[in-house]
């Protein structure tokens, strides 16, 4: 760790790696659903169920991969082996998922296998990625400016992924053959962009504590920093907000706005702005304070988001005002990405002058496995929506015309749903500045230093 500020080399070799993992975060939430329901054939509420068991596992087996990589950070002083597992073995398994050679029940238990030995691989990675930070440098401001840096590449990871995958599925034919031929790209992208932070984290010392914690004692000594986890609770509720209209996408693209194409018109308008947004909700939390914008986008993207139920529908009007509004709803997921994973480590170093111990492996896979939760939550209730509505799985040589219910059930999970689990956080970011203030009162840590 350095108090002195970081390169520009140093902030790309790290930022770089979010590339990847904004693709792998993208993809499964915005097609994988979609293609099982209109290209293989599952139901719609099975399909769901494949996609958020995976999720679960997940947020058993993230703290289980964050206790290591503490064990062996004090090992090696390095967080690098298991990170360099993930990103080796994350590209085969994404391939795998939409390589299915079976349609039906066949291909839901393909996929489920093989999204659950990606979800795993992208744990070893992500993991030890999230916890890096928090060892780069000592100064929050510092930290800040990383993950400036790492929001930029996971908004331009999230952008090509989320509009470059439509677009090879329909170049490569449509249906299962061009979701293969997706399929093989990304993982091609994942592992182009996964191994440059791999290399850089063998520079950066690890501090994980003066010695190793089981994951019980590890999950005990975090019990006791309520600050963490009401931050953790917006977080998950935030990240099931984006997810389920992740989800909703293709389906309000196809049923709503006048074809499937204009899923990657879509992504791209919800997620372009969040580029430029990114280091101006930077500046602005420099100013006003990171829980103050944080809280301010919220509120906006939960407005932005309830404004899509009357504004979507077909004709060009229709059309042009929701992608207006998702290019507003790019602008406050900007800060929702950025600024709480800038809080992030400041609860770490805040547990670190209670505990005597700076543990952020446990912390970050206590983080990632939140996150998981809630990404796995919205798409397995928006997928049981579409079974309540009565949506009809297909596949693409077999269209199926929806009615009105359905089609109003996707519109649901695209609008109004989103809107009230982001108010939903709002308390629980209350609950956390309320926390946090009460916790500088008491001890102030030289580390945190700078409370915003």
């Amino acid at each position: 760790m350095t108090a002195a500020p970081l390169s520009r080399r140093q902030l790309a070799g790290y930022a770089l790696g979010s590339v990847g993992t904004g693709i792998h975060s993208t993809v499964p939430g915005l097609l994988l659903l979609y293609f099982m329901t209109d290209a293989l054939g599952v139901p719609a509420g099975v399909a769901g169920l494949v996609v958020a068991l995976p999720k679960a596992w997940d947020a058993l087996f993230n703290p289980t991969v964050g206790a290591a990589s503490d064990r062996e950070a004090l090992r090696t002083g390095r967080r690098t082996r298991i990170l360099l597992a993930g990103a080796l073995a994350l590209p085969v398994a994404f391939a795998a998922m939409f390589l299915s050679p079976l349609t039906g029940t066949g291909a839901a238990i393909w996929v489920a296998v093989t999204f659950v030995l990606a979800s795993s691989a992208f744990a070893l990675f992500q993991v030890p990625y999230v916890a890096l930070p928090a060892e780069m440098s000592e100064r929050p401001g510092e930290r800040t400016r990383i993950m400036v840096w790492r929001i930029v590449c996971l908004t331009l990871g999230i952008l090509v992924a989320g509009g470059l995958a439509p677009a090879v599925v329909a170049l490569a034919g449509d249906g299962r053959r061009g979701y293969a031929v997706m399929g093989l790209v990304i993982a091609a992208l994942l592992a182009a962009t996964l191994l440059i932070p791999v290399l850089g984290a063998r520079k950066i010392p690890a501090r994980p504590g003066p010695e190793p914690l089981g994951l019980r004692a590890a999950l005990r000594t975090a019990r006791g920093n309520r600050a963490f986890f009401a931050l953790l609770g917006a977080f998950v509720l935030q990240a099931a907000a984006v997810a389920i209209m992740l989800a909703a996408a293709p389906y309000t693209a196809t049923y709503w706005l006048g074809g499937y194409g204009l899923t990657s018109v879509l992504f791209v308008c919800l997620v372009a702005p969040s580029a430029i947004a990114v280091p101006l909700w930077g500046r602005a939390a420099a100013r006003w304070g990171r829980l103050r914008c944080l809280t301010a986008a919220t509120a906006l993207f939960a407005l932005a988001a309830a404004a899509l139920w009357p504004a979507a529908g077909d004709g060009a009007a229709h059309v042009a005002a929701t992608l207006a509004l998702c290019a507003l709803l790019g602008t406050a997921y900007a800060a929702l990405q950025v600024l709480p994973l800038s809080l992030l480590p400041d609860t770490v170093h805040a547990d670190a002058a209670r505990t005597g111990r700076l543990q952020s492996g446990a912390f970050t896979g206590l983080w990632t496995a939140g996150e998981t939760a809630g990404l796995a939550a919205g798409p397995g209730l928006f997928s049981l929506a579409l079974a309540a509505a009565g949506f009809v799985a297909s596949t693409t040589d077999r269209p199926v015309a929806q009615t009105a219910t359905a089609r109003a059930g996707v519109l649901l999970g695209f609008s109004l749903v989103p809107a009230l689990l982001m108010l939903a956080s709002l308390p629980a970011l209350h609950a956390y500045g309320r926390r946090r203030a009460a916790a500088t009162a008491t001890a102030v840590d030289p580390l945190v230093g700078e409370l915003s």
